[in-house]
């Protein structure tokens, strides 16, 4: 089946309405992608050589965001919601290049296996002109039922037009759809708008396979595979089932998760074994962690690579290009944006790193900022190895501080300072006997006034 050619069109003409929304439906995110992005990742894990996109409402927002997680799917514009039949034959000239298979998908079916679909492929390698992917549903109240003859699909019934006793079966329609591309074509062009909407329903090609002697079958999967989302409760359903999933395939890869149901992954996050999550801990996109790393309890992580061995938190927050090397520390309510933390180097407590690097070992005290910032341009600090920085120190960039150099705490760096240099910044302290009463005198005098005024 390797070598066989795929295309997958993925239905996403979908409006936000439902949503109370004015972005297109299928542009709502599951782990901070697209949920049709999810759906592209699927089809693409199971082997599909090309895309075709069938978008509607939105169709310039979908392209542009169709640039980002497929650049190379074929977009075509269903000018009109007739039905999911209309909708593929929208990519009828894809269609018409000749593939093996087709897969037929929804956009708005985010936790779509690619085992699911493989599966629907294999059924296709076997001579099935047509596979249906379906689930088991306890309560099958409301979705359509997969009727089955001698282990043969014949029909997809509706359930209002459903006898009793087709009301009884608990196989029903998953939606996804998968086409011999021999056949596609043929198939498409002759199903007929049997309802008062005048629409053209994917589904009937079944019945029209059946009847012309063709082999129609089903394959099972769960009903996640099926799950479409319609509004932002759906969307939270499906965003629970997909941290679900990869918190306990991180835990059987070697994570320690202390309590899974407070940590939040990225579509794309990356950790390595051993490492420990405390709880309510939230990794944002391109996030990458090495082996033995140990994130405390609620650090906000996104954009950043931690190598082995790092400490982060808690209540850390790394920003995009912040880069931890081995060992290095960053504890709470600390954040680091867009600089290095090298080797060792410990960034302890109550203190902002952006546009920096901090040195092998270096000690960076409480209450250290990088004033990268004037308003208008962003500018770098160079900290370098084995510095030390006393807390409530401010490093105005552009500056560096030179190898082993010393900065006295309180202190206004504005100047570089060179290796093993000791800097001052600050005030010389002058101390006033007596002055302290005299000044809580006046001040409780002039409060008094005002109470009686």
């Amino acid at each position: 089946m390797s070598q066989r050619s795929c295309l997958s069109i993925i239905l996403a003409a979908g409006e936000g309405t439902r949503m109370k929304s004015a972005v297109p439906k299928v542009l709502h995110t599951i782990a901070g992608l697209p949920m049709v992005a999810h759906v592209v990742k699927a089809a693409e894990a199971a082997g599909s050589s090309e895309l075709a996109l069938v978008i509607g409402h939105g169709a310039d927002e979908m392209r542009k965001a169709a640039l980002k997680f497929a650049p190379k799917a074929e977009a075509f514009v269903q000018e009109k919601r007739l039905g999911t039949a209309h909708a593929v034959l929208a990519a009828r000239a894809a269609i018409s290049k000749g593939y093996d298979d087709i897969l037929v998908m929804f956009g708005d079916t985010p936790l779509i296996d690619p085992e699911a679909l493989a599966a629907a492929r294999l059924k296709l390698a076997e001579r099935a002109a047509v596979v249906v992917v379906g689930f088991r549903a306890k309560n099958p109240s409301g979705y359509g039922r997969l009727i089955e003859k001698a282990g043969k699909l014949v029909a997809i019934r509706e359930e209002k037009d459903c006898s009793d006793e087709e009301k009884k079966i608990t196989f029903c329609n998953g939606g996804l759809m998968a086409v011999a591309g021999r056949h596609a074509l043929k198939l498409l062009d002759q199903v007929g708008s049997k309802n008062a909407k005048g629409e053209y329903y994917l589904t009937d090609i079944v019945e029209i396979a059946a009847a012309q002697g063709l082999d129609v079958v089903a394959t099972e999967a769960s009903f996640e595979n099926a799950l479409g989302i319609n509004n932002r409760a759906e969307l939270a359903q499906a965003e629970g089932i997909w941290q679900q999933r990869r918190r306990r395939e991180a835990m059987l890869s070697g994570v320690t998760l202390i309590a899974p149901e407070t940590v939040f992954f990225s579509h794309d996050t990356e950790i390595g074994a051993d490492t420990v999550v405390e709880p309510n801990v939230w990794f944002g996109p391109g996030v990458k962690i090495a082996t033995g790393a140990k994130i405390h309890a609620f650090s906000h992580i996104e954009g950043a690579t931690i190598a082995s061995n790092c400490d982060v938190g808690p209540f850390a927050r790394l920003r995009p290009g912040a880069d931890l090397r081995t060992k290095a520390k960053v504890g709470n309510f600390c954040e680091v944006k867009q600089a290095i933390v090298e080797e060792g180097a410990k960034v302890n407590h109550l203190t902002y790193i952006g546009d920096a690097r901090i040195g092998a070992g270096a000690n960076i005290g409480a209450g250290t900022i990088t004033c990268n910032y004037d308003g208008y341009s962003k500018f770098f600090t160079d900290i370098g190895e084995g510095a030390f920085i006393g807390s409530n120190s401010s490093l105005v960039a552009p500056v560096s501080i030179g190898k082993g150099g010393y900065i006295a705490s309180g202190s206004v760096i504005t100047e570089s300072v060179p290796d093993d240099a000791l800097a001052f910044g600050r005030a010389r302290q002058r101390t006033l006997p007596g002055k302290g009463k005299e000044l809580r005198e006046r001040f409780s005098q002039a409060a008094a006034a005002r109470k009686k005024g």
